[in-house]
């Protein structure tokens, strides 16, 4: 009988660290999560399947604590997930994002490389190193990153290659594109729009206030992009792939196909401020996926539309129940 196979994913308790941990069991993986020990308590995307996930504490600050983590879970493949990964952050947090999201990852890969050195490795790259390049962007594309985030992630990716190139290691750079759901953090814009989608149909909320609606990104669903850092990590050679749907999209026609779902007029509720505007903006984000459907066989099975269906369903389903709890939690004060 063959080893059972151990993944350990750092970033575990966020929107691809849950739907890759989750697809990791699927597969009958043993799954290590590394967590900070202030997130430990915010675990709310592996609920249903938490007990079957082995948490460890460390942190990508901390070159010691990955060198334990590593050393108890002796995984067969690590996935680099974890990161300062809110865009608008890195510019008021310039250096914690450098430190975490760049040197982090050095840190980590020197780690696996001491601990388990025959471990694959898949580093999380980003469409945001290709900042203002000329789209579509494919693995030939120079970077040209736009936010102190971009900056970070292509450090990170270079990172990586050296590694791979110095050590003859099994370590790839997944440059995936935007991909969402309903566990992505309300912070990013997606996320943002369809919660407050639901608010407004309830009765919640009158307005929306974002940034530049005419920004394009390509949109993908992240349940469909974790399945591509799997299919990296099983080929024979390394490579990098640009991970992306083909397809575009603006914020403008993401509010338009949100409010869409409840029957509500768009522009009766957004609002746009410069105070949500980036000081270097980043105009249009499309991948060619072409070497990944041709070396993987990976494609996008989940829609733009069906997308933001699933998260506009989603957040109204959250914003009911969290409506009736607070009514029912209230006191009577009519005694």
């Amino acid at each position: 009988m063959s080893e059972q196979r151990r993944a350990l994913i750092t970033g575990i308790s966020g929107q691809d660290g849950s739907f890759l941990a989750e697809f990791l069991l699927e597969k009958g993986y043993e799954v290590f999560g590394l967590v900070r020990r202030t997130s430990i308590s915010s675990l709310e995307r592996l609920e249903g399947f938490e007990d079957q996930v082995t948490l460890l504490p460390g942190d990508l600050l901390d070159a010691s604590s990955l060198m334990s983590v590593l050393e108890q879970a002796q995984p067969h493949e690590v996935y680099n997930l974890a990161a300062q990964s809110f865009v608008p952050t890195s510019w008021s947090e310039p250096v914690s994002t450098a430190e975490v999201t760049a040197l982090g990852v050095t840190r980590l890969l020197e780690a696996v490389r001491h601990v388990c050195p025959e471990a694959r490795f898949y580093q999380a790259s980003t469409s945001e190193m290709f900042g203002q390049a000329p789209a579509p962007q494919t693995e030939q594309t120079p970077f040209h990153p736009r936010s102190p985030y971009g900056v970070a992630k292509v450090y990170a990716h270079w990172a990586t290659v050296n590694q791979r190139e110095s050590y003859d290691r099994f370590a790839v750079s997944g440059i995936l594109f935007n991909h969402e759901s309903e566990r992505r953090g309300q912070e990013f814009v997606t996320r943002k729009i369809s919660r407050a989608v639901a608010r407004i149909s309830l009765g919640l909320q009158d307005k929306l206030v974002l940034g530049n609606l005419e920004a394009r990104r390509d949109w993908g669903f992240a349940g469909d992009y974790v399945r591509a850092m799997w299919l990296m990590l099983q080929q024979d050679e390394p490579e990098d792939l640009v991970i992306a749907t083909g397809v575009t999209h603006s914020v403008e026609q993401f509010c338009e196909r949100a409010f869409a779902e409840v029957n509500l007029d768009w522009r009766k509720h957004v609002e746009t401020s410069s105070r949500f505007c980036r000081p270097a903006e980043v105009d249009q984000l499309v991948g060619d996926a072409t070497r990944a459907r041709e070396l993987l066989g990976w494609q996008p099975e989940l829609s733009f539309e069906d997308l933001v269906r699933r998260m506009v369903t989603w957040d109204l389903h959250r914003v009911r129940q969290i409506e009736e709890q607070s009514h029912t939690a209230a006191p009577d004060l009519s005694r």
